[in-house]
């Protein structure tokens, strides 16, 4: 090689290196390397470069050998059996929590990544409902990778609480074992669910509606607390209740199978979508329409003696005999809502000698005012919508006329006169604040929405008192406490083919000089005889609440 060769060094001086010394340097422009010399590479640098460049090479050549001669199979194996999988992130469901932050609903991580529904409440579980969970395969693959609300506040706000789910890209090799992870998508979290529901408040109620049903003997109940300048829902229980956690997880088969079975139909918001013969529990009602129509005053008298009787027009001589529950004597509008005289009601309802009544046309509308016969539009499905009868309803339905007697009934809640726990906590809730009748609110911080029932609130006072005279001398002494004013208006309506079967109900306001709390209660058939029984309710409630010095009966 000739670059290996030493060149012969020309001992010749070129005339322009003669002329070349310091007194014309400054000629030369330094930064342009004008003036300089220049030295070729010296055989080394080429040999050292040239030796990199192979060693180089070389690696390269044995590192393929290696991967693609030696190794070849064995990697094109593993290769062969090395996965991609898009793996399913799952979003945590939104934590759901009553009015003061206690958690009501949350979820519990499981060994999969995903998590299940954890319901503290049971008691709420007509209200809260339940989830399905996502789903897989006989071969352990998601094909439904969402949870989804069934039943409940889990179901009407499905959309808040669900959160989004996110994807993790895995590469596993023929073991099971991770090689490799990439995150595709962020899994975002569901948002949470606030409560206007008390659980504390909602608990001693709850109770007290299963201790009394249970131990009288009544199939089923249902109450709801209102707070009567908002709506919103302090409590309101269904029982008989489900687990929720068991509806969730699908299991066991024989829990479902009895709640099924169970005559009080757990799956049934007896609340809101239980429909009930209301009883004499809507005589404030009536008793607002008639005072605000001045078809009475506050002092009008009216003659219970337990009966009237009204001549039948198509057989001369014969009569129809209304009877009350028992002779009052001469009572006003105070003492027949405190006492319930359906005499009072009768007349003031369908009119009896000089005294007008109402008429079912009016009748229906003051029941109207106050919300019966349609929907409250509380935040969840399903909801009943009741009956206020009227002349044309009878005609549709039985192919009949309507007579004095329906009037009558209708009057005193009986007839055909159908209403849910919620509609009547709302409607005494209006008869509480004055004459607003508002939207039962679930959740937490919602503006009220209102309507303004068109009755006399000076005539609202009056019934309020009633209500009150109920509880400290008439048929609701059961709650005449010490430490709390309460107002109430009792009610029985028989039921059954036979009437042989008592519905209970009990509704009210407390405290009585500044309603804060409306109330419904109602047991469903019960044996004949315990119509009493809704107020022994509220009055074990009371004591509880008293017995923790609770703020809502004036603790600390």
């Amino acid at each position: 090689m000739m670059w290996w060769r030493r060149r012969r060094r020309d001992s010749e001086i070129a005339p322009d290196e003669i002329f070349l010394d310091a007194s014309n340097a400054p000629a030369f422009d330094r930064a342009r390397f004008e003036g300089r010399l220049e030295k070729a590479l010296s055989p080394g640098t080429f040999f050292y470069l040239t030796a990199t460049l192979i060693l180089l090479f070389s690696i390269l050549l044995i590192r393929t050998w290696n991967l693609e001669v030696v190794n070849g199979s064995r990697f094109a194996t593993e290769s062969e059996h090395n996965s991609l999988e898009v793996r399913t992130l799952f979003a945590p469901r939104g934590v759901i929590v009553d009015v003061n932050g206690v958690v009501v609903a949350d979820n519990v991580e499981k060994s999969d990544g995903s998590a299940i529904r954890n319901y503290l409440f049971p008691s709420l579980s007509q209200i809260i409902g339940y989830v399905s969970y996502p789903k897989k395969d006989s071969r352990g693959i998601y094909y439904d990778t969402t949870e989804t609300g069934i039943t409940g506040l889990e179901a009407e706000y499905d959309a808040l609480l669900a959160g989004k789910n996110g994807q993790l890209l895995t590469e596993t090799d023929v073991h099971g074992n991770v090689r490799s992870e990439g995150l595709i998508i962020k899994a975002e979290s569901g948002s949470t669910l606030r409560l206007a529901i008390d659980v504390k408040l909602q608990k001693y109620f709850a109770d007290a509606i299963a201790d009394v049903a249970s131990t009288e003997h009544f199939i089923a109940g249902a109450g709801v607390i209102l707070d009567t300048h908002t709506g919103a829902v302090r409590a309101i229980a269904s029982y008989p209740s489900y687990d929720p956690n068991v509806m969730s997880n699908g299991g066991p088969a024989a829990t479902i199978a009895a709640y099924n079975a169970n005559p009080g139909r757990p799956f049934l918001d007896h609340a809101i979508q239980g429909v009930y013969v209301p009883g004499s529990v809507v005589k404030p009602l009536v008793a607002s329409g008639a005072l605000t129509d001045g078809l009475i005053t506050p002092n009008t008298i009216i003659n219970d003696p337990g009966f009237i009787s009204i001549p039948d027009p198509y057989h001369p001589g014969k009569e129809f005999i209304y009877k009350g529950w028992k002779d009052l004597g001469p009572v006003d509008v105070r003492k027949a809502i405190a006492w319930s005289s359906d005499i009072f009601f009768y007349t003031v309802g369908g009119g009896f000698g000089n005294q007008k009544g109402l008429g079912i046309d009016r009748l229906g509308y003051w029941y109207r005012q106050f919300g019966l016969g349609s929907p409250t539009g509380i935040d969840l499905s399903g909801e009943a919508s009741g009956l206020v009868p009227t002349p044309a309803w009878k005609e549709e339905t039985f192919n009949e006329s309507w007579y004095l007697g329906d009037t009558y009934f209708t009057a005193i809640g009986q007839y055909s006169v159908q209403v849910t726990p919620v509609q009547m906590a709302r409607a005494t809730a209006a008869v509480a604040n004055g004459g607003r009748l508002l939207k039962p609110a679930l959740l937490a911080g919602q503006i009220p929405v209102f309507t303004k029932v068109a009755a006399d609130p000076s005539m609202l006072a009056v019934v309020r008192e009633g209500m009150r005279q109920s509880v400290t001398s008439a048929l609701a002494g059961a709650i005449n406490l010490p430490y709390i004013k309460v107002a109430a208006k009792t009610g029985t309506a028989q039921t059954g083919v036979r009437n042989q079967y008592d519905n209970s109900w009990v509704v009210g306001f407390f405290p009585y000089d500044a309603p804060q709390y409306a109330f419904a209660v109602v047991l469903e058939r019960g044996p004949e005889g315990a119509g009493e029984q809704a107020v022994n309710v509220m009055r074990d409630f009371f004591e509880s609440l008293h017995a923790v010095n609770s703020p809502y009966v004036g603790g600390l």
